[in-house]
């Protein structure tokens, strides 16, 4: 049962939160292996303190459906050859269930190759990369996962949106302990951060966006208006533009830019590709122990004061909500119950 906290607060379990999700998400239309991936993912991201892609994000994927393109009980097919790549048609599916399909093949071409890669076409994706490489670096790999989005950050120099948040997340295995893992947007911010801010009344740090005019604003509403910027100028803006060509023109897949251009609806939800590399370091390591190696490093990191690792706090953030739960505003709440 829910446990009240206070009259704005629920607790739920990590259980009842994956059955929300799942059961909202049937009742909407979506297929039972569509909603249970994306249930899945939904809870994750609540287990773990990442609000912005927890419950807040079930509304999207429910407004997906708005495009004409978008198939809630899509079944993604797998494609494998002779190579090293693996290709998933999600057919305008949403990424969780493609994700899960094309993840045991990448491992078993990367184990054979010492590399591999995993191309995901014409997809909805709406998730956080994290789940992924965190799984992938789980099972013995060294990860990386890129993905566009819609056109919402300037290049340097411009004020007219062209690349996605465009992130990219990289995992590392770790001996007997979680993998060390981070995901991060090319913007200064997420683009569901600027949501949240809107959504609870407050300003944007400094540096995150501009209005449609170019000039540096902080207002939430201004700012999803306008355009987000790169983090760290033009360095940043490389690196969207690099997602861009990895997850879009390598893969023969959309750019931001034409992902807005199929968002008919305007409802924020991203189509195109995702691309994963998969390495297998018993191919690489040349007998050493690469994980004693890692420890090494992680070691001198953590000696200094006021230091931590990617996604520590997230693995401190699980074993809490994991034992007491997570605390969901009734107001979310509320919203989501009325979509279904």
């Amino acid at each position: 049962m829910t446990e009240p906290i206070t009259s704005d607060v629920t607790r739920l379990s990590l259980q009842q939160i994956h059955t929300l999700s799942g059961n909202l998400l049937e009742s909407c239309g979506f297929s039972i292996d569509q909603a249970t991936a994306i249930a899945q993912t939904v809870t994750e991201a609540e287990r773990d303190g990442c609000l912005s892609h927890g419950l807040f994000r079930i509304p999207f994927y429910v407004a997906a459906l708005k495009n004409n393109h978008a198939n809630p009980v899509a079944s993604p097919t797998v494609r494998t050859s002779d190579s090293s790549v693996v290709h998933v048609d999600a057919h305008g599916g949403f990424c969780p269930l493609a994700l899960r399909l094309g993840e045991p093949a990448l491992q078993e071409k990367a184990h054979r190759h010492g590399i591999a890669a995993l191309a995901i076409h014409d997809t909805y994706n709406i998730a956080a990369l994290w789940p992924e490489v965190e799984r992938l670096a789980t099972a013995g790999f060294v990860t990386f996962a890129f993905t566009a989005a819609n056109a919402y950050v300037a290049p340097a120099g411009g004020i007219k949106p062209v690349y996605g948040t465009n992130p990219m997340a990289f995992g590392f295995p770790r001996k007997a302990q979680p993998p060390l893992v981070f995901d991060q947007a090319s913007s200064a911010s997420a683009r569901g951060e600027i949501q949240l801010h809107l959504r609870e009344g407050k300003a944007l740090p400094t540096g995150w966006a501009i209005d449609s005019e170019g000039n540096p604003t902080t207002d939430p509403a201004r700012a999803l208006a306008g355009a987000q910027l790169a983090f760290g100028g033009h360095k940043g803006a490389s690196i969207a533009l690099m997602v861009e060509l990895l997850a879009g023109a390598l893969i023969g897949d959309l750019f931001s830019s034409e992902s807005t251009a199929q968002d008919t609806h305007g409802v924020g939800a991203p189509l195109g590709g995702e691309f994963i590399m998969a390495i297998d370091p018993q191919h690489c390591a040349g007998g050493t122990d690469h994980l004693a190696r890692a420890e090494l490093l992680f070691a001198e990191i953590l000696q200094q004061p006021g230091t931590r690792l990617p996604s520590q706090r997230r693995y401190a953030k699980r074993i809490q909500h994991t034992a007491e739960g997570v605390d969901v505003s009734k107001k979310l709440l509320d919203e989501l119950h009325s979509i279904a």
